[in-house]
């Protein structure tokens, strides 16, 4: 089975890559390297002993996606490329709708040109915004509060639209949480060329690159008041993954699906668990709240439980563990 993994060099790319290879198939990795380096294709490589098919190219670029598309025979995509900083969204947001929907548009219209049917598509669990219910399910209302939640809407009805509409595709679409965590190798992590998400800028704080982490606000309706989360390991991401295109090889249409643990984690309950896994203080300060966040958000997984037969199974430790090796082993990530 061949699979195309757009985004492949970036954080969970890179990841699906291993465990994809691992269950037999060949994949093909197609990304701009906007925010991501060449260097963890090797880092596939020395955990498969397989190096996989890098393509460089932009799903903004028909062009570029039509070369891709006809020079390769495709039985599924994986759709990650996106950009995905919830702060940066609300400043920028046309560079997010321009990449989010119409790139992701025109990775639709080259798959139907070249008749590749099955998509597992990258969502996420920013769609709901300040959910109305707590544990949030697939049912919840969804009103994101930010560009790049209202990105990943915007797409995902775009798919329900088009498979009811032509019924040509089958698709899943995969909300999930906050992914941490690296490979238990220490040899494939997190590593943006930009750092946006939590645990790589911990890492440049520890690593001396950064004075302190800085916190968007204390003051929210929490236990410690900041914001709380459902962080899940990144493995168990891509075997949820691995479950959805299991899935819509037997099952027709579109299906939507939370991924987390279930289990809401504040961000100081994160920075004290890191803490007391690797022995070094954090420094931290504290900023205003930042626009687009939401107090709360964390999932009841008990859909993809059920239809995918997908749960976590590795806990906050493993994923503050496995960062912390991935951090000793790379202290500079991908960047050399």
């Amino acid at each position: 089975m061949k699979t195309l993994i757009t985004g492949g060099s970036g954080y969970i790319g890179s990841h699906m890559a291993v465990k994809l290879i691992e269950e037999g198939h060949e994949v093909v990795l197609f990304d701009n390297l906007s925010n991501s380096y060449l260097n963890s294709i090797d880092a596939i490589k020395e955990i498969t002993k397989y190096k996989p098919l890098f393509i460089k190219g932009d799903i903004k670029s028909t062009l570029n996606l039509d070369d891709l598309f006809s020079k390769n025979s495709f039985d599924n995509v994986i759709h990650f490329a996106a950009y995905k900083a919830i702060g940066e969204s609300v400043k920028y947001p046309l560079k997010y709708y321009e990449n989010n929907i119409l790139g992701s548009i025109n990775l639709l219209k080259a798959m139907q040109k070249y008749g590749v049917k099955d998509l597992v598509f990258s969502s996420s669990a920013s769609v709901y915004g300040e959910a109305d219910k707590i544990p949030i399910t697939e049912e919840c209302i969804k009103n994101p509060t930010n560009p790049y939640g209202k990105s990943k809407l915007a797409f995902e009805e775009i798919l329900e639209d088009i498979v009811t509409s032509e019924n040509i595709f089958n698709v899943a679409s995969l909300r999930y949480f906050n992914p941490i965590g690296a490979h238990e190798t220490g040899i494939l992590g997190e590593s943006p060329i930009v750092p946006y998400n939590i645990m790589p800028v911990i890492a440049d704080v520890l690593m001396g690159r950064k004075k302190s982490l800085e916190i968007f606000g204390n003051d929210y309706p929490t236990d410690d008041g900041t914001c709380v989360r459902d962080y899940l390991h990144v493995q168990d991401l891509v075997e949820g993954h691995l479950a959805a295109l299991s899935y819509i090889k037997e099952n027709k249409g579109i299906s939507t699906f939370n991924l987390g643990t279930g289990v809401g984690t504040s961000v100081m309950e994160l920075i004290r668990k890191f803490e007391e896994i690797t022995y070094k203080k954090i420094d931290i300060e504290f900023s205003p709240r930042r626009m687009g966040d939401v107090p709360v958000l964390y999932t009841c997984p008990n859909k993809a439980l059920k239809v995918l037969n997908w749960e976590t199974k590795r806990s906050l430790n493993d994923m503050c563990e496995d960062t912390w090796r991935w951090l000793k082993n790379n202290p500079n990530g991908f960047n050399f």
